[in-house]
C-alpha cells in the first residue's frame, strides 16, 4: 500500500486529502509544517509527498529542497497562488506537480496515482537508447543529458520530456499528446503544464534551445 505524506498548516485540507486518499486506498501522514515533514521524511519512507507552499516555519518550497536532498520522492505542491514564477521555481527544485487551490480531490487523487506509478516504473515509452548531434547527447540509459560536454540541469520530468520528443524528432506534437504521454494525464491535464516545462526545457538547453520548436496554434516538436 502506498503511504502519502500530507503537509499542511490548515487541519481541514489534511483531513479532507486524508478522506480521500484512504477512499482511494493509500495510507496516510500528516505534518503542520516543513520542519516537521522534514522529520518525518528522515525516518520514514513515503511514495508521494503532498505539500503545501504556505506554511508557518518553513514553507514548503525550502521544504522541498530538503526533503528531496533526504529521499527521492515525488512532491506535489498545493498553493493558492497562481503565478507562473511560483510554478517554474517549484519545477525547478524538482516538484512534480503543481495543483493550485480550491483543488477538487478527486483530481488531486489521480495526480498522486500518476506521481507515484511514475515513480514507481521509472519506465520511458521513447523507445530510443540516445540522441547525439555532437554539442547536445540524450543519454535515456542514464537518464541524463549531456551539453556542450557538461551534465545539463534539467529535472527529471525535463528529461522525460525531451527524451520523449527526441524520441519522436521532426514530429508536431500536440499539448494533450505530450500530457498523455508523458505526463500520462487525461481530462484533468492542464496545457499550461506543457508550456511551463517547454519554456524551462528550453531555458536549460542553453545555445541547443533551437531543437525544442513551437508549432503554431498545436504544440511542439524536436528539430534534429
Amino acid at each position: 500500500m502506498a503511504k502519502i505524506l500530507i503537509v499542511d498548516d490548515e487541519k481541514n485540507i489534511r483531513d479532507v486529502i486524508r478522506e480521500y486518499a484512504l477512499l482511494n486506498g493509500y495510507e496516510t501522514d500528516e505534518a503542520e509544517d516543513g520542519i516537521e515533514a522534514i522529520d518525518k521524511i528522515t525516518s520514514q519512507h513515503y511514495d508521494c509527498v503532498v505539500l503545501d507552499i504556505m506554511m508557518p516555519r518553513l514553507d514548503g518550497f525550502s521544504a522541498c529542497k530538503q526533503i528531496k536532498k533526504i529521499q527521492n520522492v515525488p512532491v506535489i505542491m498545493l498553493s493558492a497562488r497562481q503565478e507562473e514564477y511560483d510554478k517554474l521555481f517549484g519545477f525547478e527544485l524538482g516538484v512534480d506537480d503543481y495543483v493550485v487551490k480550491p483543488f477538487s480531490p478527486k483530481e488531486l487523487m489521480a495526480r498522486i496515482r500518476v506521481v507515484i506509478d511514475r515513480s514507481s516504473s521509472r519506465t520511458n515509452t521513447a523507445g530510443i537508447q540516445s540522441y547525439d548531434d555532437g554539442g547536445l547527447v540524450i543519454d535515456e540509459a542514464g537518464r541524463q543529458v549531456i551539453i556542450d560536454g557538461e551534465k545539463g540541469n534539467l529535472t527529471p520530468k525535463e528529461i522525460d520530456l525531451l527524451i520523449y520528443m527526441a524520441a519522436h524528432k521532426n514530429t508536431a506534437l500536440s499539448r494533450s499528446r505530450l500530457l498523455e504521454e508523458v505526463w500520462n494525464y487525461d481530462y484533468f491535464g492542464d496545457d499550461r503544464t506543457v508550456d511551463t516545462h517547454i519554456k524551462m526545457l528550453r531555458h536549460n538547453l542553453g545555445s541547443h534551445r533551437d531543437h525544442i520548436v513551437t508549432v503554431r496554434g498545436m504544440g511542439y516538436k524536436f528539430e534534429a
